[in-house]
């Protein structure tokens, strides 16, 4: 008799789950997993995508290493084909070829409106004081692909180059 009193007792004393209150247990546990894995990933990524065009090409040495070309017309190549690129914050660059030739000059980000959507140029000048050789590009688009590489393109006719630099 005392041990159904005690579980008369017990049934009585204990909570009911109903569905709703599972449910909310469920719920209360996926957030406690799902925010400290969120503030992780956002800690732990490289915030370089929000930053303006103009910080992220400051800083370092950018290396043109491919040039390619899609499409018919113009086989012009572009003035720059390889080299390497220090892009000051100022807006002065240095410019060094393959043969270890150095141009020093100007460079700018420009905005645009293409279709709808805004595309950002690169505009290049540099000058050898050595030889009076200028050397001048506008690159119609350009687009960071991580934190250390971004592609350029230049837009002639119905060809395209795609300039590929790399940090």
């Amino acid at each position: 008799m005392q041990f159904i009193a005690r579980m008369i007792n017990f049934v009585k004393e204990r909570k009911a789950y109903t569905p709703s209150t599972i449910k909310n247990l469920r719920m209360k546990k996926l957030y406690f997993t799902l925010i400290p894995i969120t503030l992780l990933l956002i800690t732990g990524c490289s915030k370089d995508f929000l930053k303006s065009y103009e910080r992220r090409i400051v800083g370092g040495t950018w290396e043109l290493y491919d040039v390619n070309s899609f499409g018919i017309g113009s086989s012009d190549r572009p003035n720059f084909t390889a080299g390497r690129f220090t892009f000051e914050s100022s807006g002065g660059v240095t410019y060094i070829n393959n043969q270890g030739e150095m141009y020093e000059g100007s460079w700018d980000i420009r905005r645009d409106w293409q279709q709808d959507s805004q595309v950002q140029g690169l505009f290049i000048t540099v000058v050898s004081f050595q030889t009076q050789d200028v050397i001048s590009e506008y690159f119609d688009d350009l687009q960071f692909t991580g934190t250390n590489r971004f592609k350029a393109f230049i837009y002639n006719g119905g060809r395209t180059y795609t300039c590929k630099f790399k940090r």
